[in-house]
């Protein structure tokens, strides 16, 4: 299914939701099957916005993709399609890219492009179902192989809408003063690895992008990250994602996986404390 004006995307199976991480993941495992991929020798570069889950990079990391994490917004990914054409930089093309907020794109366009991403899982579905004699391969039997062969990133993103702004930021203000006191800490089963405000040094024009988000990252390779975002006359809106991968026990419900990671993160933030609340607008 694509939105209204067909940039972005949501893949659907019979009663099976494809996160919109799993979508990116899946094209990318089986990008051959692509023929505008393979057509130019095979997929070269991926890219993920920084709160997207890492089950890219999984496939990345296995397929010798090129892979970046950016910021949110689409002119990070831009600059990486035209790193060698504009800047006479390395040629990441073929180039495929996503965010976690439904949208999926790759070079052919300089945005996401809803209506490219259905097609390109059809053609996926079309390769999978090629003899006629077999049981039909659906959504569902491609993203259970895929977690079967990469794990699983269990993910959900939690939006807080109409939120005071002062207070959002004065919430964000406590959790960049708190890094040194939060990194290394112990909470329940997680040991925070590292907690940072995600800075990106564009590789292409070596600009530079800052306070582009709160991230708590696990030793477990798990995250929790906090964006604000939507400072309009509406009020603001504060966004937690959260993140637990899980190599083998793929079968688990999303919100039951989640569940310690969750509380973590509402207590990291102190959100009841700062906006009074803990339950949030919308759950993707």
């Amino acid at each position: 299914a694509a939105d209204g004006d067909g940039d972005r995307n949501m893949i659907l199976g019979k009663q099976f939701f494809v996160s919109p991480s799993d979508s990116l993941a899946v094209i990318a495992a089986n990008a051959d099957d692509i023929p505008f991929f393979r057509s130019q020798g095979g997929l070269k570069g991926v890219a993920r916005s920084m709160p997207t889950s890492g089950a890219v990079d999984r496939v990345a990391k296995d397929l010798n993709f090129s892979l970046f994490e950016t910021p949110t917004g689409w002119k990070y990914f831009g600059n990486l399609m035209d790193s060698k054409e504009l800047f006479g930089g390395t040629d990441f093309t073929p180039f495929l890219c996503g965010e976690e907020s439904f949208g999926t794109g790759s070079d052919h366009v300089r945005e996401k492009d809803g209506i490219w991403a259905v097609l390109a899982w059809l053609q996926i579905l079309a390769v999978a179902n090629t003899d006629a004699s077999k049981p039909l391969t659906t959504v569902e039997d491609i993203v259970t192989a895929h977690w079967k062969k990469y794990g699983r990133n269990y993910y959900a993103r939690w939006d807080f809408e109409g939120m005071d702004k002062s207070k959002c930021e004065a919430m964000m203000d406590k959790m960049r003063a708190d890094i040194a006191t939060n990194t290394g800490k112990t909470v329940g089963k997680y040991t925070i690895a590292k907690s940072d405000d995600f800075e990106y040094v564009d590789p292409v024009d070596g600009s530079v992008a800052k306070g582009q988000g709160m991230r708590f990252i696990m030793a477990d390779g798990s995250r929790v990250i906090f964006r604000l975002s939507g400072t309009a006359g509406s009020g603001a809106t504060v966004r937690m994602y959260i993140e637990q991968y899980e190599p083998e026990n793929i079968n688990m419900v999303a919100a039951n996986a989640l569940a310690d990671l969750i509380r973590l993160g509402l207590d990291l933030c102190d959100i009841n404390g700062f906006l009074g609340t803990e339950e949030p607008t919308v759950i993707t």
